[in-house]
């Protein structure tokens, strides 16, 4: 009897933002790809590492990375066929955090209405 085939990972397509370095470190930049794996291998990634954001949209979380020199957010939409990255930044305050979470929906937005 053959074992099961384990499902295909789901792609990753990036709307805004990129994971390398600089800016991010080795290490952040290491990290940010387990979590991004994670998720396109079907594992459900909770505390510390992820956070539902409804107010972005469904499905949505946002990824924390911590390196030497940054807490990153990566905002990303687990959709059926891939993982959308929708923006990628370092945090630096609440105020700013929130305009990256409207620039995130927006960038989804957009990619749904080119996907129809």
């Amino acid at each position: 009897m053959e074992p099961d085939a384990a499902p295909p990972r789901k792609n990753v397509v990036f709307l805004r933002g990129e994971i390398k370095s600089p800016p991010f470190t080795a290490e952040g930049r290491h990290g940010a790809g387990s979590l991004l794996r994670w998720l396109q291998e079907g594992l459900v990634v909770g505390m510390p590492f992820a956070l539902p954001l409804p107010s972005v949209g469904p499905r949505c979380l946002e990824l924390r990375i911590r390196d030497a020199r940054h807490l990153w957010r990566i905002v990303c939409r687990i959709d059926a066929d891939a993982i959308v990255v929708a923006n990628i930044f370092a945090k630096t305050g609440k105020p700013m955090q929130q305009r990256e979470f409207v620039k995130a929906a927006q960038a989804l937005k957009n990619y749904d209405a080119k996907k129809r």
